[in-house]
């Protein structure tokens, strides 16, 4: 055979053997149930709040009567799954105030402690609130802020939306004579415009400084309790595992047609591929739960997680052992080996950890600040890797063209 013929049929090799290990490589791309169990109002400016959860929510599809909407009846509960409607229910929420509290209050009083529902569109988030003489941004009416907005002293600032006067949605709770707990009763909010929606538990009353809710609220899509920005990626896990399935049976051909010629690496390449397909499958399937019962289960979510970080790490050291020039130029990684191993250990874990910080438990449309620091390490190390990688393609070029 020619030489220049016999290094042409060693590229061509080494390109097609790369291929399926760049394609596994690639990175594939959760309303639902918030619980509070005993959670405390924290004390932020002159209000004492509590996130109860943002998600993008859809607006409905039918025509609801009215954006807001409270009942307790029956039939404001009757909804099916895929009924087209949107909305935020309230379920056996409790508010437990202090016995100190309670006792400064005969039991004869109807109103002795406020607190305030309020659920605002992401856009209007400058509706509630506001400073006097542009000072520092109040949460709750002070007396200069009575006398210039208008409101009320010891509620919450409310500036009506300007496209809808019923948002932001404001719904007061109050606590009756000497009581140490009040309930909110069960109440549907209907969502008729799609946007991304936050939910809070205020009071303005220094008397409730450590007030502690119990309950829960239901978040729901159209189609399911996904929230907004999770819910495409249940097609999308289906047609990635319809994809694998098709490579699957491609490669597998490819395997029976030149079982003869197999070599070592291309069983680790269906080992990437079988991995592949196995996370596509569990993510549908945890997104299917999820959108079906509003809630993540911590072990599924985990494994698919687990998975997905072998799947990423096998691929790329893969695809670094193939360019060193493992099984073209040479049979073994030799002193490699170690730092090959060592690199794998350290991106799994800090690729686990990233993945299990921002899907295991997870119901919020919102990053928390923990993956702000976990996304560094994991970024650093895919450059290191890339950057390896196409030195060490570089070389093993290099040393066929020799």
């Amino acid at each position: 055979m020619d030489p220049g013929e016999a290094v042409h049929n060693h590229r061509r090799f080494f390109f097609f053997r790369l291929l399926p290990l760049f394609l596994a490589a690639i990175p594939l791309s959760i309303g639902s149930i918030h619980t509070y169990d005993r959670e405390v109002l924290r004390e932020v400016g002159n209000a004492y709040l509590l996130a109860g959860g943002s998600e993008g929510i859809v607006g409905s599809r039918d025509s609801a009567p009215s954006p807001f909407s409270t009942s307790s009846s029956a039939s404001a509960f009757r909804s099916s799954l895929h009924d087209g409607r949107s909305f935020i229910r309230f379920q056996n929420i409790t508010f437990w105030r202090s016995k100190e509290a309670a006792d400064l209050h005969t039991d004869m009083e109807h109103s002795s402690g406020l607190v305030q529902v309020v659920i605002f569109e992401a856009a209007d988030r400058d509706d509630i609130g506001g400073s006097a003489y542009g000072g520092q941004r109040s949460i709750c009416c002070t007396p200069d802020l009575a006398k210039l907005e208008g409101c009320k002293q010891g509620e919450i600032i409310r500036i009506q939306a300007s496209k809808d006067e019923k948002w932001p949605v404001v719904i007061d709770i109050h606590f009756s004579g000497n009581f140490i707990s009040t309930e909110m009763g069960d109440m549907v909010v209907d969502i008729t415009k799609t946007g991304m929606y936050n939910l809070f538990f205020i009071s303005c009353n220094p008397e409730l400084k450590g007030l502690i809710v119990n309950g829960r609220t239901l978040w729901k899509n159209p189609d399911g309790f996904l929230p907004g920005r999770m819910a495409p990626l249940m097609k999308f896990y289906i047609f990635m595992s319809l994809a694998y399935l098709l490579l699957s049976f491609v490669w597998f051909i490819q395997y029976v047609r030149f079982w003869k010629d197999v070599l070592q690496l291309q069983h680790w390449i269906t080992i990437v591929i079988a991995l592949g397909w196995f996370e596509m499958a569990l993510w549908y399937f945890d997104y299917a739960n999820f959108n079906n019962n509003g809630i993540r289960p911590v072990a599924i979510t985990t494994w698919v997680v687990t998975v997905g970080a072998v799947r990423r790490t096998v691929s790329r050291l893969l695809i670094l052992s193939v360019s060193m020039g493992y099984g073209v130029v040479r049979p073994t990684l030799g002193g490699l080996t170690s730092k090959v191993v060592l690199i794998g250990i350290t991106y799994f874990l800090a690729t686990e950890l990233l993945d299990i910080t921002e899907y295991v438990g997870i119901i919020n449309d919102i990053s928390g600040r923990a993956r702000l620091f976990l996304v560094l390490p994991d970024a650093f190390l895919d450059t290191f890797l890339i950057l390896w990688i196409f030195t060490s393609l570089s070389r093993t070029l290099e040393q066929l063209q020799v």
